[in-house]
């Protein structure tokens, strides 16, 4: 007789299946390091997009209008002879010396400031061409980025 064990196959001997609990837990802490990376990358960008939100520029009027005044209704308007004492006499109003920036239209548009270097009335007519812009407009991006934050 034979005491030699009978062969089962001659292969090398496959590990013994883990418990699911344990691929479970390996599984899961796979996703919570994965999770967490996508975390830390979105932050920065969200806040990177914030501060540009604040920092992008509005050009009064556009370049498509340049050289023209904005009257008080806030539409871009050939300068007229009334440009030199617009202000005297409710517009045309000669255009800012630079765009405005998402922040400072930003606050003038909650109330809490003027546009600088305005007063009441080429505020006013400033900010009602800056409520008409429309897409494809110069501004028109961060004019909608400033009425709608992600922060």
């Amino acid at each position: 007789m034979d005491d030699t064990p009978p062969d089962h196959g001659s292969g090398p001997e496959e590990p013994a299946a883990a418990p699911a609990s344990s691929v479970t837990s390996r599984r899961m802490l796979m996703l919570g390091a994965v999770g967490a990376s996508t975390v830390v990358a979105i932050r920065p960008a969200l806040a990177q997009t914030t501060g540009s939100v604040m920092n992008c520029q509005i050009p009064v009027p556009g370049p498509a209008d340049a050289g023209k005044y904005i009257d008080r209704d806030g539409n871009a308007v050939p300068p007229g002879p009334l440009g030199a004492i617009g202000g005297l006499l409710g517009g045309p109003y000669p255009p800012p010396p630079r765009p405005f920036t998402g922040e400072e239209v930003r606050r003038a548009l909650n109330g809490g400031a003027y546009l600088p270097g305005t007063n009441y009335s080429t505020n006013s007519a400033y900010l009602k061409y800056i409520n008409k812009l429309k897409m494809g407009q110069s501004g028109y991006t961060c004019f909608v980025s400033v009425q709608n934050p992600r922060s």
